[in-house]
């Protein structure tokens, strides 16, 4: 009992110091008044001394006039950084009986400053390299040097402009590259500021060999170098490096990798370190999704990353959706020298088309390359498929080689603004029924965007030309001929609804045409480009068994797109000018 009447005692003493030691908040020692403009009076209410020192406790009126006296040059400091350097201030005291002064700052910030010369100079290698390619680097980092000729200088921007003159020197060759001289020439009677900068380049960088820590279950030639790509003796590259750690990330065998060059290494003969985590040997990704055309999707996914003996990677997929259905198996080898992968793959799909419904089973056998700028493969393939419309029912089945290859030459393979892609399949094979028919199938896709302006965005344009050439009577599998329509095709129509039209009935065609034009123009919010762009469009396409007879229909409509986080979002409403009906349509990402 007395122990616990000395704790109570001790902890009523300890609240009680804590309440004495509890002081009301300090008084300011002076009130005070901003006037100028909005950008001005923001800047100095958050950064002026004499904010920062008015909450001083016991602040004596000596030292208050002292910081009053003071406050010009502090001012004119701030200012300067939005680029005001002749600024009329004023500033004035008013004593109140009974209550704590009030200090009123007036500025008139005057007229901006504007950048009259730029003069940027390189030293070292970068200086009188006369290869066409470090020219052309030197003429990159002038021209995009951001704080031009007759634009407002401002402390912001001048940083900002020295330190993408910086990473565009570093990014390739120049490891070592920095800035070694800048200078801003402010005249503030004329208004007028000169800026000279001086870029060292240093020497040239080149790969030398890996260094890589992390690895443990695989080989280091056969998982980090080959899907790395990067060759001893080339020169350094950002770029490259971002590249080859994409490449490593996306393998599916790596749940993190880091690949740097120190600076300090030999220029010569640079190592690469590479910093890697090993993915789990077996995962699963559970996926939903949302469209227009196929409405709401669930997928499942599971990876084994090296499958007993063989020691190729297996990725097993189930996905559903309102019109298709599909599971597939694809065992996948790792690259050899060459960056060429093997591939074994067997799939089955069921698929409910406007008045077709089919059933199909596929096997592939091949060889595949792919990359962040292109993708090549070649392969054996059957095709089976067993279709139901008010035709009748048919099953037909094929045997044939293909080879695909597609092209990217984008700015932004996520959010792409310029560039351009292209993509070609062409396959020849046989019929497998109880007479064989030869047929040959090309398949062609484009895309590339046409810069307009900064504000008005750009025009895309984009186009799909296929064909299956046999004998009218050869029953190629309708999985292996077209239809288009749908929110990646031919808006203001239905999911793959163009086709070939017999009795009311549509199904596959042999030739297919469709091409699109559109309009992205960024949306502008208080004068800045915001994460909305708006989209005005015309799509057309069409289906024939003959070339003669296609007959396209054409859909206009109008959009927005939204820069999301794990792609573009975008919705639109367009307007089928053959079907005279409004679709809505939706999608998500970016693929080519």
């Amino acid at each position: 009992m007395r122990c616990a009447t000395l704790l109570l005692a001790f902890a009523l003493a300890g609240c009680q110091t804590l309440k004495n030691e509890q002081k009301p908040p300090a008084k300011p020692a002076f009130a005070l008044e901003v006037q100028g403009p909005d950008e001005v009076r923001e800047l100095l209410q958050q950064h002026m001394e004499l904010q920062r020192f008015r909450e001083f406790d016991g602040l004596r009126d000596m030292e208050i006039n002292r910081l009053i006296g003071m406050a010009p040059d502090n001012i004119r400091e701030l200012v300067a950084t939005l680029g005001y350097f002749s600024p009329d201030i004023e500033i004035e005291r008013e004593n109140r009986n009974g209550q704590i002064p009030i200090v009123r700052v007036k500025v008139q910030p005057g007229p901006l400053t504007q950048v009259s010369a730029v003069d940027i100079r390189f030293t070292g290698n970068i200086a009188d390299n006369p290869d066409p390619d470090v020219a052309r680097q030197r003429d990159t980092i002038r021209g995009n040097w951001g704080l031009t000729e007759g634009k407002t200088f401002r402390q912001d921007d001048w940083s900002s402009a020295k330190t993408a003159a910086v990473r565009s020197l570093t990014a390739r060759r120049y490891l070592a590259g920095r800035l070694t001289q800048s200078a801003a020439d402010i005249d503030p009677e004329t208004r007028r500021a000169r800026l000279n900068v001086a870029l060292d380049s240093g020497p040239i960088y080149r790969f030398g060999e890996f260094n890589v820590s992390g690895l443990e279950r695989y080989d280091q030639v056969l998982m980090v170098e080959s899907f790395a790509r990067l060759q001893r003796g080339s020169e350094d590259s950002l770029q490259a490096l971002l590249d080859a750690q994409q490449r490593m990330a996306s393998s599916g065998f790596f749940d993190s990798v880091y690949l740097y060059v120190d600076p300090d290494s030999p220029p010569d003969n640079a190592p690469i370190e590479v910093q890697v985590r090993e993915a789990k040997m077996q995962k699963v990704v559970l996926g939903v999704g949302l469209s227009t055309d196929s409405g709401p999707r669930f997928s499942a996914e599971h990876n084994y990353l090296r499958l007993p003996v063989l020691g190729w990677k297996a990725t097993s997929k189930l996905a559903v959706d309102r019109t298709e259905q599909s599971a597939s198996v694809d065992l996948l080898a790792p690259p050899d020298e060459d960056y060429w992968r093997s591939l074994v793959s067997a799939g089955l799909k069921r698929s409910e088309d406007a008045d077709l419904t089919s059933v199909s089973q596929t096997l592939k056998v091949g060889r595949t390359q792919t990359s962040e700028n292109y993708d090549r493969s070649y392969y054996l393939q059957y095709e089976r498929a067993s279709e139901k419309s008010a035709l009748g029912d048919t099953l037909t089945s094929a045997l044939s080689v293909n080879y695909a290859w597609t092209r990217r030459r984008f700015d932004n393979n996520t959010y792409p603004t310029r560039g351009w892609g292209l993509a070609l399949e062409v396959g020849g094979g046989f019929t497998l029924t109880d007479k064989q028919y030869p047929f040959t199938r090309v398949l062609t896709r484009a895309l590339g965007y046409v810069p307009i302006s900064t504000r008005n965005g750009r025009i895309a344009l984009g186009t799909q030309l296929g064909a299956v050439t046999a004998k009218a009577e050869a029953p190629v599998p309708s999985t292996l001929q077209f239809l288009t329509g749908g929110d990646s095709s031919v808006r203001g129509y239905s999911y793959r609804s163009l086709g070939v039209t017999t009795d009311g009935t549509t199904v596959p065609g042999r030739y297919l045409a469709v091409g699109s034009v559109e309009w992205q123009r960024p949306i502008y919010m208080d004068g800045r480009a915001s994460d909305w762009e708006s989209l005005l469009f015309v799509d057309s396409g069409a289906v024939a068994d003959k070339p003669q007879d296609l007959s396209f229909s054409t859909g206009v409509g109008v959009g927005a797109r939204w820069r999301s986080p794990i792609g573009p979002f975008q919705i639109s409403t367009a307007y089928g000018l053959q079907a005279k009906e409004l679709r809505l349509h939706l999608s998500v990402g970016f693929v080519f």
